[in-house]
């Protein structure tokens, strides 16, 4: 088999593993209402980490190498990683709220 396959199959393998625990992580968010327990320097590492995997992905393209179909989960990872980040301010937002009602009953 052409070791260039074997090589995008593996990545792909990879990126599609660290991509399934960004589901949960998200419906967790959503669910949670709160950002306690959350990272957000955490998650921006990440997104900045699957950025720069794309960023190597589309220089490799310019330079003649072919598309490789792993870039497609890396974007798809990004968006999730996103999604997170942007539930993280909601529920921020949320945890404010209940801290300034709850000090408003006291």
């Amino acid at each position: 088999m052409n070791p260039v396959i074997i090589m995008e199959i593996l990545e792909a393998v990879m990126v599609i593993c660290f991509g399934l625990s960004w589901p949960l992580s998200i419906i967790k968010s959503y669910k949670a209402r709160t950002a306690k327990g959350k990272s957000l320097f955490f998650l921006m590492f990440i997104f900045i980490g699957y950025l720069c995997g794309i960023g190597w992905k589309m220089i490799a393209y310019a330079n003649g190498y072919g598309f490789s179909y792993p870039t497609v989960f890396y974007f798809i990872n990004l968006f999730m990683v996103g999604t997170d980040i942007a539930l993280y301010f909601r529920n921020k937002k949320i945890d404010l709220k209940t801290e300034k009602e709850g000090l408003n009953e006291n």
